[in-house]
């Protein structure tokens, strides 16, 4: 792991990386996060009888069309032509919780940790945007990445819970 951080110059200023000297490949991310509610409210989501519409259909939308924007939301973020993103929503009765999974890729200068990162957030962001009228206690948490290839550092997990 690289102790270094690289958007910093030697005289500490805040810069974009250069990546016009690294090498095309494929990578892939994959990243999760998870919004808990009320019981109520995940069973709104699941009938479908949100006033809003499709909440799982309209998240998906948004966290796909958030990690096309990254680079618009982050300021030092490359960006980037994606060649793939795919979101996926589990509803966890026991918990309470919507589980937001999304995987971005691309080939390549630079990974697409941040794109993946940012469609779970937007897709969450969403889940609470649409059922806000009757939950405003939701949480977003545990958003993390789960994986990465591609790149000088390769193939990267993270360590299971």
């Amino acid at each position: 792991m690289n102790d270094v951080l690289t958007h910093f110059d030697s005289e500490g200023k805040a810069h974009m990386v250069d990546v016009g000297a690294k090498s095309e490949t494929r990578r892939v991310a994959r990243a999760e996060g998870q919004i808990q509610m009320k019981p109520t409210t995940l069973a709104m989501i699941r009938s479908g009888d949100a006033k809003k519409g499709d909440v799982i259909g309209i998240a998906r939308i948004a966290a796909i069309q958030g990690a096309k924007r990254t680079s618009d939301l982050i300021p030092l973020c490359h960006p980037i032509p994606l060649t793939r993103v795919a979101v996926e929503f589990s509803l966890d009765e026991t918990d309470h919780l919507v589980r937001c999974t999304a995987t971005a890729e691309t080939v390549g200068r630079t990974g697409v940790e941040m794109e993946a990162l940012t469609a779970v957030q937007v897709g969450l962001l969403t889940i609470y945007d649409m059922c806000k009228a009757v939950d405003r206690g939701m949480v977003i948490g545990s958003v993390r990445l789960l994986e990465k290839q591609g790149g000088k550092s390769g193939h990267w997990v993270a360590d299971s819970d």
